[in-house]
């Protein structure tokens, strides 16, 4: 199960309490030797290449940090708590559940972040008439937003062939079918050139018209799109569901213009699918007349053009 959203409820670690003791040696006047408590545990979160998705904040909600020790007789000092690691994958955004604020995002293997810090200890009756009690930790409720990191996102309508493409490109293994929508999350591949040349390529389930309003899979997986630095954009040459591919080109834009204007600009390389199918090299001229743009002619099925395609594609990046 792919899960890319969560919300979570994180807190840091109270404080140890300080200590009140007294101590009576014969002969001389009766001490206060409290000790100070320790700090409490700290939430921290570190990206982990080795996890993929959010599944396991999906069953697992609250993350609590150890109270620091109490501190003892004899000055003895409570131990600080230890932080409370949550292990995120690569990619993730973490927000306030509440506010428009952004704590982190997570990028790059091992990076680590003090989301919240424990409370502060307690001081002994050494150091004050009276002891006193520990800080209590921070507590957050936030939401836990993954966004897939990918050099190349293949976008398109459903049935257009991106999962058959990423299926040949890498070990990656997407569901094939002939029907809409049988790739419902994101797929990451690893694309091996000759040369020790490679990327990391993401099969973004179908878009559809008014996705970033909701409609098909919704928006959900628009965001994965963001990461990405050059987009393929698939098209059904064979129009095998009916439609117009110079229309579905136009739409499938025009949905990442509304989502994210910036979207509109990321480099794109036009692969139109399906060519050995009978009539696909008809509405190729025609695609060419209305689109006005480059485009590589390649068949999943077959191979046709996919070496063509992914060395375009490598040449960008």
């Amino acid at each position: 199960m792919f899960i890319d959203r969560a919300d979570i409820f994180v807190q840091a670690g109270d404080g140890g309490d300080g200590c009140n003791s007294f101590c009576k040696i014969k002969g001389l006047k009766k001490r206060q030797d409290g000790g100070d408590g320790g700090k409490g545990g700290d939430i921290v979160l570190v990206a982990d290449k080795n996890v993929q998705t959010l599944l396991d904040f999906h069953y697992r909600k609250h993350f609590r940090a150890d109270k620091g020790s109490n501190g003892g007789s004899n000055h003895k000092t409570g131990a600080n708590a230890a932080g409370c690691i949550v292990r995120l994958p690569l990619g993730t955004i973490v927000k306030d559940k509440y506010e428009d604020i952004t704590y982190c995002d997570l990028k790059e293997d091992g990076q680590s972040v003090i989301l919240i810090r424990g409370g502060l200890a307690g001081h002994g009756n050494s150091k004050f008439r009276q002891s006193t009690q520990g800080d209590p930790g921070e507590e957050k409720e936030i939401i836990l937003e993954l966004k897939l990191i990918a050099d190349v996102g293949i976008i398109g309508y459903p049935n257009a062939g991106k999962s058959s493409l990423i299926s040949r490109v890498s070990k990656a293994k997407s569901k094939i079918a002939s029907y809409p929508f049988t790739t419902k999350t994101p797929i990451l591949g690893v694309v091996k050139l000759s040369d020790e040349r490679s990327f990391v390529i993401c099969d973004i389930p179908g878009l559809i018209e008014g996705a970033h309003s909701g409609r098909g899979l919704g928006d959900d997986f628009l965001r994965h799109v963001e990461r990405t630095r050059v987009l393929i954009h698939m098209i059904d040459m064979a129009s095998v569901d009916g439609r117009n591919p110079a229309e579905d080109f136009k739409s499938i834009n025009n949905e990442l213009k509304l989502y994210n204007p910036e979207l509109v600009k990321r480099p794109q390389i036009i692969a139109v699918n399906k060519m050995d199918i009978p009539d696909a090299k008809e509405r190729l001229k025609e695609f060419k007349k209305k689109v006005k743009k480059v485009v590589y002619p390649i068949s999943c099925a077959t191979g046709e053009g996919i070496k063509e395609l992914l060395e375009a594609v490598y040449k960008k990046l």
